[in-house]
């Protein structure tokens, strides 16, 4: 997925910082294996997308993929880095939107259950939707630029061919 941001405009504070805490719930949940929490997340008709043809719909399978992913995981540090959220394009009411997208970085520290440690740095692609007055994840697309050893040794997939194989305009 390759938006362009710049023609759209940033929420406001208050918007922008319940996305936040969103997104921080989310990583948080992943620390602390609590399914529960992070699966409250999610809109009820989400769409995760994790890319290699693994796309799953709906809060209930989303959450039943997460917990098969994290048995295979000793132990997970998910952090976020930086990100930024925009009123949707397609959203009717700019000044108090009820659908916003996304783009925030996270890295992953981890141990597979057979021992293996790694680390993933990638940014998550995403869409939000406000529901009760609170925004929630309907969509979320999983953009890796590295996943492998904890040396760096693996390949980075952010070079500048491989993003313009993606759609996504690199100058530079």
């Amino acid at each position: 997925m390759s938006t362009d941001y710049t023609a759209l405009r940033p929420v406001g504070t208050d918007d922008y910082v319940a996305i936040s805490r969103l997104i921080h719930r989310y990583a948080d949940a992943v620390v602390h294996r609590r399914g529960d929490l992070w699966g409250s997340c999610w809109a009820a008709d989400a769409v995760w997308d994790l890319g290699r043809g693994r796309l799953v719909e709906g809060r209930e399978a989303i959450t039943a993929l997460w917990y098969s992913a994290m048995k295979g995981m000793a132990s997970v540090v998910q952090t976020v880095q930086n990100g930024e959220a925009w009123a949707a394009a397609e959203d009717p009411d700019q000044a108090h939107p009820q659908r916003a997208v996304g783009r925030w970085y996270i890295s992953e520290r981890f141990r597979r259950s057979d021992g293996t440690p790694g680390i993933l740095l990638a940014h998550y692609d995403d869409q939000y939707v406000k529901r009760d007055g609170a925004w929630l994840l309907a969509g979320r697309i999983l953009q890796p630029h590295y996943m492998g050893a904890p040396d760096l040794t693996g390949e980075f997939t952010n070079s500048h061919d491989a993003l313009v194989a993606r759609g996504v305009p690199a100058d530079a």
